[in-house]
């Protein structure tokens, strides 16, 4: 559960008044996947985000995120698996969310399996393929925006052909306006850690 100062900061009286955690349906509805115990969920909410759904594998990372945000079932699904969850049965939101798993990507985690043999990227099927469930939410929801965080070795893996995968999908496929950055974390927090940061938006932009 979140410390006292530390829910204070991330959820001043504003947010709270607008309707950010109280689940009275005002803001923004974003979705989580890939929750972990949920960030990225935190800095949405701070500035009026209603979460309405979640999705997250992990049985220790789920009993985190429930201590975390103590939401009520009947008015948010926290789900396990989304492979198998049907993309119709995702709630409409406005802003999807999604820190897909980095393994099959980052520079750790792919020696790791090239040292044990084991595929790597999309070819592995466990974790490297879950892209295409954010990607099939999408086409079936059409969510406004959508906000997509991974390692920063996802722009050079395979030697650039699975980030570009990931871009045609996007725009080609989904007809998303996409834009993305890498962002070091060490301008936030006291932590050198480098992410690719992907945004997409339904209209266009400019």
């Amino acid at each position: 559960m979140l410390e006292p100062a530390l829910h204070a900061m991330l959820y001043p009286a504003t947010a709270r008044n607008a309707g950010a955690h109280a689940g009275n349906g005002t803001g923004t509805r974003i979705i989580d996947l890939f929750a972990g115990i949920g960030g990225i969920r935190m800095g949405f909410e701070a500035h009026g985000g209603q979460c309405v759904f979640t999705s997250e594998w992990n049985d220790f990372s789920q009993k985190t995120y429930q201590e975390n945000f103590r939401d009520g079932t009947a008015q948010h699904a926290l789900i396990g698996d989304i492979v198998t969850f049907p993309a119709e049965a995702v709630p409409e939101h406005d802003i999807l969310l999604g820190g897909f798993p980095c393994q099959p990507f980052s520079i750790a985690g792919v020696s790791k399996k090239n040292a044990l043999g084991r595929p790597h990227g999309f070819e592995c099927t466990t974790q490297g393929t879950l892209f295409f469930d954010v990607a099939r939410i999408i086409a079936t929801r059409r969510p406004a925006a959508f906000l997509l965080e991974n390692v920063k070795n996802l722009l050079s893996h395979d030697k650039g052909r699975t980030f570009d995968v990931i871009l045609q999908t996007l725009r080609d496929e989904l007809g998303y306006e996409v834009h993305y950055r890498v962002i070091d974390g060490a301008h936030f927090t006291p932590q050198h850690r480098e992410r690719i940061i992907i945004v997409g938006f339904r209209g266009k932009t400019s």
